[in-house]
């Protein structure tokens, strides 16, 4: 589990594709104190260190996760969102994160906003899945690429966001464009709600 406070921004080493999995090799700063075994959150998607050499790491993708996220178009040289899963013995910074993508998202829009910038994200919207919570409300959280962030201006298939620029320098927002693709995990308290509304 994972608060949506990112760490700092990994770079992409290699991909290499072996079967339907494809492995990613990484530098961050805190190779040194990983382990085997270990989840790490990588623009959001939770995946687990499989191997640590030369001051890098790698971790496996499976088939479900590369067609869910954005993970399988990543390259080297791309600066990928990584945080270590929580510990138990203090705040909730952001919010809960799984580090389950439920689904990636398009940038449509970047506005200045004199110091901060607004983006506007669209996915694509489903009814019924809304229904079980898989939908963005005003002041709710989401998760784009693994940041916890405060959901303003939302419609079906649209949500926006604000970005202080902490958060645009220590993240990938700001290797940003109109047409990038993120990946967005909802948020889980309200997928629960959903369900429970359904049992009424």
């Amino acid at each position: 589990m994972f608060s949506g406070i990112i760490e700092e921004y990994a770079e992409v080493v290699s991909v290499i594709k072996e079967q339907e999995n494809l492995h990613l090799t990484l530098r961050c700063s805190f190779v040194d104190e990983l382990k085997i075994d270990q989840s790490v959150s990588h623009n959001g998607v939770c995946l687990t260190v499989v191997k640590i050499e030369n001051g890098t790491y790698t971790v496996t993708a499976m088939k479900e996760t590369i067609e869910r996220s954005n993970i399988g178009i990543l390259k080297p040289g791309d600066k990928v969102n990584v945080e270590r899963s929580m510990m138990m013995n203090g705040r909730l910074d952001g919010h809960i994160v799984q580090g389950h993508v439920d689904q990636t998202a398009k940038c449509i829009k970047i506005e200045d906003a004199d110091g901060s910038w607004y983006y506007t994200f669209e996915y694509a919207f489903d009814k019924e899945m809304a229904r079980r919570g898989y939908v963005t409300v005003d002041k709710g959280s989401v998760t784009v690429n693994g940041v916890s962030l405060t959901v303003c201006n939302p419609t079906d298939g649209t949500f926006q966001v604000a970005i202080i620029p902490y958060t645009y320098e220590h993240t990938n927002f700001h290797t940003f464009q109109v047409g990038s693709i993120v990946n967005i995990e909802f948020d889980i308290i309200g997928k629960y709600i959903s369900k429970m509304i359904q049992y009424k």
